[in-house]
């Protein structure tokens, strides 16, 4: 099995060193692993700075890779905040740097973070997800420097209410967007960290990409502790094989490889 979500103490909201995760996910049997620590350009949070020391993250990733070779292999890769605004920054970024794998997020919509829960103040729950998902697109169409859109409905974590339109229309623009370019998404599983009791994204929004001709898929714990290393991977991989996907996803140096099922 292959984790491609996961955080270390260059993430600001994690405080397990890559060498702790390595090793759970030794102890967990895993192939293969793909660090993806937070870059989140201007937060609105500014009690936390999500960004990442680079050269120290290159030292550490090496030096963990030297430590587990032969045991596990470990992949460099990067999480983006995306914002609109903030395009132009990502782009020199990823031209300066080289990664096995970016996951591109949206963590902040509207200039407002998720997490405290603003982005739902003074509208519907609809008029929120419009606002989260129309930004996505926004931001999809004018970057394109991206392996995978990380936990794509990732809006739903932080307020959900049953009948709540999904906004597929939106979603089938950004498939659109993205299949044709060689991206993809990913099935993250710390919807069950959060209480939600499903994975990111919802089964239907798995089935939409897989019938718009999706096959690039990777799966991640988003783990920023050991014990979650691993979580729930063999029940995402069994999702994928009943919606009928026949691969899952990792990649080297920006380039996808198929795993089959």
């Amino acid at each position: 099995m292959h984790d491609y979500h996961m955080h270390s103490t260059f993430s600001a909201d994690c405080k397990a060193p890559m060498e702790k995760m390595a090793e759970a996910a030794v102890k967990q049997g895993l192939q293969s692993i793909c660090f993806t620590d937070h870059i989140d350009y201007d937060y609105p949070d500014t009690s936390i700075v999500f960004d990442v020391d680079l050269n120290k993250y290159e030292e550490a990733y090496q030096k963990a890779r030297r430590q587990y070779e032969g045991k596990l292999d470990i992949r460099k890769g990067i999480e983006l905040g995306i914002q609109p605004h903030l395009v132009k920054q990502y782009k020199d970024l990823v031209k300066a740097n080289s990664f096995d794998f970016i996951i591109l997020s949206m963590h902040t919509t509207d200039k407002k973070d998720l997490h405290s829960g603003r982005l739902f103040e003074g509208c519907t729950l609809d008029e929120a997800y419009e606002k989260y998902y129309s930004e996505l697109l926004d931001c999809v169409k004018r970057f394109d420097q991206f392996s995978i859109l990380g936990h794509i409905d990732l809006v739903t974590r932080y307020k959900y209410e049953d009948g709540v339109h999904h906004f597929h229309e939106v979603m089938e623009e950004i498939f659109k967007t993205i299949i044709p370019r060689g991206q993809g998404i990913e099935i993250n599983t710390s919807g069950y960290k959060y209480y939600m009791n499903r994975l990111l994204p919802s089964k239907d929004i798995l089935q939409l990409y897989y019938d718009m001709g999706g096959e690039i898929i990777t799966v991640g714990s988003d783990a920023h502790r050991p014990e979650r290393v691993g979580d729930r991977i063999d029940e995402a991989y069994e999702l994928l094989r009943e919606i009928g996907f026949k691969y899952v996803s990792t990649f080297k140096n920006r380039e996808v490889e198929f795993h089959k099922l």
